[in-house]
């Protein structure tokens, strides 16, 4: 990230019109991309019209919402390339109110592509910008990696929810998180700032999960949700079926904890704007 020109921050700046939050963590297998598609189906549930973003190439928020391969001819590489725009990528979702850029395998190269653009940190802000007011949240399931896929994301977005699992070595990779996001905001969205933290995967059994819950509150206060997601088997099952939690088995505790999420996330939401 440090060979991206800092005076990229200095040009013309965006207006958003949704709320853009991206979904990251640079560490792999915390729950980020079923935070992504759970999340985006609870606000979509209670009223929301939410876009989720696939950023990631490997791609498994557009299958976990039941895109077919097929199904993908338009996708998040070619708006990152500037080639379509979020409307010509947008696909429905079997969710009313939830909608998607699916990812394509393309996006693995898309890095190397973008080294030589201009604005290159930028473009998929830019490409976000041209969205009206038929949006309400556009989340961004981010890869979990620090490259210039996660760069667009995090200068696109107005924050981050960071999904972190309820184990060992959870407040390294928080760390490691939250000095890129400072790195962020100094060079190029001076906006971004942190949601909130989800804790992930946690099991009552295990007493590891007790004691990294409380490391992260006693680390981060009030910016950790009070909403927790329990470890669920039907959560993990619910990609492999094309559906998010939600649709799979709205009854099983993985499901409700991500209605609760959204609506804890609306509530905060309507504090903040009351404070």
């Amino acid at each position: 990230m440090s060979d991206i020109r800092q005076s990229e921050a200095l040009q013309t700046d965006v207006h958003q019109s949704p709320r853009i939050i991206a979904i990251a963590n640079q560490k792999g297998g915390v729950g980020k991309t079923t935070t992504a598609i759970n999340l985006g189906t609870g606000l979509a549930a209670i009223g929301r019209r939410v876009l989720v973003v696939d950023l990631d190439p490997q791609g498994n928020a557009s299958t976990g919402l039941g895109i077919d391969r097929t199904n993908r001819a338009v996708s998040s590489y070619d708006v990152l390339m500037g080639a379509a725009t979020v409307a010509q990528a947008q696909v429905e979702t079997s969710i009313p109110g939830l909608s998607i850029i699916p990812s394509t395998i393309d996006l693995t190269g898309a890095e190397l592509e973008l080294i030589d653009m201009p604005r290159r940190a930028y473009r998929l802000r830019e490409a976000l910008a041209q969205t009206g007011d038929d949006l309400d949240y556009v989340l961004i399931d981010s890869p979990p990696s620090l490259n210039l896929l996660t760069v667009n994301a995090l200068v696109a977005a107005k924050s981050v929810v960071v999904p972190l699992q309820c184990e060992f070595f959870a407040l390294e990779g928080l760390s490691m998180l939250m000095k890129t996001i400072e790195r962020i905001r100094s060079g190029f969205n001076a906006e971004l700032e942190i949601q909130g933290v989800v804790l992930t995967m946690y099991d009552k059994r295990n007493n590891l999960s007790d004691q990294v819950a409380q490391d992260v509150r006693d680390y981060l206060g009030d910016k950790v949700y009070r909403t927790i997601i329990p470890r669920n088997v039907r959560v993990s099952e619910a990609p492999s079926h094309g559906k998010p939690a939600l649709l799979y088995d709205h009854k099983c505790a993985g499901s409700l904890a991500y209605m609760q999420l959204a609506s804890e996330m609306l509530r905060r939401e309507r504090l903040a704007e009351a404070a």
